[in-house]
């Protein structure tokens, strides 16, 4: 598995979550070429199963605490 932090498509605030339908944080690669978006809280609760499954790992999660610039 590889995690990228700062991926070419960033994700934007119309990727949701696959589970819940929230904000996308997470996107998820798989061997088959298919995709999954998660949003942080579903990313932390199915992690451990994500990492054995996964190809790539495009991991944005640090937006939710960046304080933007005044």
């Amino acid at each position: 598995m590889t995690t990228v932090v700062a991926p070419s498509a960033p994700l934007t605030a119309e990727d949701r979550c696959d589970r819940c339908g929230a904000q996308a944080y997470l996107r998820v690669q798989l061997q088959a070429g298919a995709e999954l978006l998660f949003c942080a809280h579903h990313a932390r609760e199915h992690g451990d199963k994500l990492k054995e499954v996964a190809v790539k790992v495009i991991d944005e999660t640090h937006k939710l605490t960046n304080t933007p610039a005044t």
